[in-house]
């Protein structure tokens, strides 16, 4: 009897993605045991991170036509990668057919640009929260968010709890709970810094300020997508 094919798991890659949104819950995933993973960009020339170092693509767009799960990572690039009409044409096509489509962190609004979150609950990086509801998402507070076949992770590190909860789904609680053993998973912050409920004023305020001026224009750019996403359907 012939062995079922690998689940795919498909991976998009842009410039200036934040690594960790894509490494993370990529290590999580490629032990779901049978499975083929791919890292899909344009071309397949290194594509720049947000940490000073490239990763490899392993496909391009017109190589991938079909995935069992589509996961879209975030980061500084994803305004850029929301502009890019080719960009946004994969994500439709592949996530209109994936058995899993899947975010991390601002990698929730790429998907909702696509038109791939409208009328579903998805969580983001809580900075950019707000922004789903411009694309008729339903923005959630919560770390993972399961609406229907849309699992979507909060901020950067979530990428690691959404991929152990999108194993629970797919292989069971049990196997989820091995990888979670094997990765040594407990996490132990040295601080109680990590959401804006719990950070300080100065903190939080540091932060604002410094995104605000490392991209200025960020949010009006993100507007103007959603504007001419909702122009497109009216018409």
């Amino acid at each position: 009897m012939a062995e079922s094919p690998p689940l795919h798991i498909a991976f998009l890659l842009f410039p200036n993605v934040t690594q960790l949104d894509l490494t993370g819950p990529a290590q999580v995933l490629s032990r779901l045991g049978h499975v083929r993973l791919d890292l899909v960009a344009r071309t397949l020339d290194p594509v720049p991170t947000d940490s000073q170092f490239a990763l490899l693509p392993t496909a391009r767009f017109e190589d991938i036509a079909t995935t069992d799960i589509l996961c879209v990572p975030g980061g500084a690039g994803t305004v850029a990668a929301m502009e890019d009409v080719e960009t946004l044409a994969w994500l439709r096509r592949i996530g209109g057919e994936a058995h899993w489509v899947t975010s991390v962190c601002t990698g929730s609004l790429l998907l909702a640009a696509a038109g791939l979150l409208t009328g579903y609950r998805a969580a983001c990086h809580w900075a950019s929260r707000h922004q789903l509801a411009w694309f008729g998402a339903e923005p959630v507070a919560e770390r993972v968010v399961f609406d229907r076949n849309r699992v979507t992770g909060g901020g950067v590190t979530a990428g690691i709890d959404f991929a152990l909860a999108l194993t629970a789904a797919i292989r069971g609680e049990a196997h989820a709970r091995l990888v979670q053993l094997g990765l040594e998973y407990d996490p132990a912050p040295p601080f109680d810094s990590g959401s804006p409920d719990r950070a300080d004023a100065a903190t939080l305020e540091r932060y604002r300020t410094i995104a605000a001026r490392q991209a200025p224009d960020r949010e009006a750019r993100i507007r103007a997508v959603a504007e001419a996403m909702a122009d497109h359907d009216a018409g």
